[in-house]
């Protein structure tokens, strides 16, 4: 009678993991890393997903299966939640913000790497000797060049008609690409016949202090570069030079939605969009021939119609406004 009841219970186990759908058993697993929590920064991920959706890959329908992770800003909890899909492993990583590509590139050169709103392996400093980038690395990446057009929308808008316009920054010194911006910004701004007063941040807890500090420089505007730190304290940002009537204006056009008056830069909904088209070709292959870290394609000259108003500027007919 035993016998009988463990050769039930054998067969009862067997029937139950051979009537799994293989489907299930084999669905593709994306480790999803986010360096911090911000608004702009979040549309990134709803375009990486939106690609996957789009061509086959999708949560609801149950054919891929996507771990996301918040370091909240946090590098022990950023290298923790990397360690974690890479001993799992997952099939790929995708890695929103520069902190979380370098992170994942400095833990794993097996599992394909599909970055976004990140600049390019040569200035993360993510190149070997030989002046390569790991072969792991893949999505897409943005380099200085836009920034020259960004920053040169200042003195257009404002039309400085004697004095000599001073714009104000923050930059963080431990992001390359922050302080990279800041070196090209300075050379651009004398160039311009601009005085940019730059001062270094830390953190975004150290924004409001900075941002008070420049505005009692009295500067005639802002320019919130491509800084993590920047996005993660806009707002504090915003509210501070809004009491002292400056305006801000931006690389970034997600920062334009949230209360900049003008950019000219990545649309980063698309750029998310644009790295999960390349891991789409992954999952169905999974191969990586052709694939490489590629340059964003969709830029936007945009506008906020409120700020404009509010600092009585007249911005381009090609400038797109935004709700």
């Amino acid at each position: 009678m035993k016998r009988n009841h463990y050769l039930l219970l054998c067969t009862a186990i067997f029937l139950l993991y051979a009537c799994k759908s293989p489907t299930k058993n084999n669905v593709p697993v994306v480790g999803f890393v986010d360096a911090f929590e911000d608004a702009t920064i979040a549309q990134a991920k709803t375009g990486f997903t939106d690609a996957l959706a789009k061509n086959g890959f999708s949560e609801a329908k149950g054919t891929v299966k996507i771990e996301y992770r918040n370091a909240q800003s946090s590098i022990p909890a950023l290298t923790q939640i990397v360690n974690y899909f890479v001993s799992q492993p997952v099939n790929l990583l995708a890695t929103s913000t520069t902190l979380s590509s370098v992170t994942a590139a400095q833990k794993t050169k097996t599992i394909p790497i599909f970055m976004m709103v990140s600049p390019t392996p040569g200035r993360a400093n993510l190149l070997d000797a030989q002046g390569k980038a790991p072969a792991n690395l893949f999505g897409t990446v943005e380099d200085l060049n836009y920034i020259d057009t960004s920053f040169s929308l200042i003195p257009k808008l404002l039309k400085p008609k004697s004095a000599k316009l001073k714009i104000g920054m923050i930059y963080n010194q431990s992001e390359p690409q922050s302080a990279d911006a800041m070196a090209r910004i300075k050379e651009l701004a004398a160039k311009l016949n601009v005085t940019l007063i730059a001062l270094p941040l830390n953190s975004s807890a150290d924004a409001q202090l900075v941002t008070q500090s420049l505005l009692g420089k009295n500067i005639d505007a802002f320019f919130a570069n491509p800084d993590n730190t920047v996005f993660a304290a806009f707002e504090t940002i915003l509210k501070s030079c809004e009491q002292k009537n400056v305006p801000i204006f931006t690389s970034e056009a997600g920062l334009v939605q949230r209360g900049a008056v003008a950019a000219f830069g990545a649309d980063i909904y698309q750029w998310g969009y644009q790295s999960g088209l390349q891991a789409v070709q992954y999952l169905k292959t999974r191969k990586t021939e052709g694939l490489k870290p590629e340059m964003v394609k969709i830029r936007k000259r945009v506008y906020n119609p409120a700020a404009a108003k509010k600092y009585n500027l007249t911005v381009p007919d090609n400038f797109e406004a935004v709700k």
